[in-house]
């Protein structure tokens, strides 16, 4: 049986303080680090804006957003001609608004296919790369002037089977590879043109 004379409990309880007093109060110390850390962020929360972001409170407030919403795709030739409009339409105008015209998009794509790698037991290949060089060129309506140009390109590879359906669909997938990456590339170069434009604009005069 456990015992404890009552000078023993006396001195633990008047010589030593409680564990509880030892702790410290970490609590307020974490919520002024945090609020230090939040006052010197602060400063750095304007100084990074993306490209296509919008400046005002609408999605179509932006000067830049509204530049490439009014830039008109015209008809590319072909089956990978129709993937790189549809992708180019969707990232210049993604809204499905039509505002009027104010530039022109054109495009002449060049598509080749490599087979690098042939069995050597059937002769077949077993791999193909889709190859496509895309030529483009902005200009302004209606007064057809030139304000950008440029070559994008791209290479997608993929298996080739023994099924010819296979193989085909397999060719389609690489050529809307193709097209995403070439529109993007396109989207990305007239954009960088369009935001230079528009900084080096002089500012509009107000009237006194």
């Amino acid at each position: 049986m456990w015992w404890f004379s009552k000078a023993a409990v006396g001195r633990s309880a008047v010589g030593r303080r409680p564990i509880a007093d030892c702790r410290l109060p970490t609590a307020p110390f974490r919520h002024a680090a945090l609020l230090c850390m939040a006052l010197i962020a602060l400063p750095l929360a304007g100084c990074l804006q993306p490209l296509y972001a919008p400046a005002g409170i609408g999605l179509d407030s932006s000067p830049l957003a509204a530049e490439l919403q009014s830039i008109a795709v015209d008809e590319i030739p072909q089956r990978l001609g129709h993937y790189v409009r549809n992708e180019l339409i969707f990232g210049l105008n993604g809204t499905g608004s039509q505002p009027p015209p104010r530039y022109r998009l054109m495009v002449a794509l060049r598509e080749r296919v490599q087979t690098p790698i042939l069995d050597t037991v059937t002769g077949r290949a077993t791999s193909a790369t889709v190859i496509v060089d895309a030529e483009y060129r902005l200009v302004t309506v209606p007064q057809e002037v030139e304000v950008t140009k440029g070559i994008a390109f791209n290479i997608a590879s993929y298996d080739r089977f023994s099924n010819r359906f296979a193989n085909v669909r397999a060719a389609r997938d690489a050529e809307i590879r193709d097209a995403r990456v070439i529109a993007e590339s396109i989207r990305t170069r007239i954009a960088t043109v369009m935001a230079a434009r528009l900084s080096s604009a002089p500012p509009p005069v107000v009237p006194n």
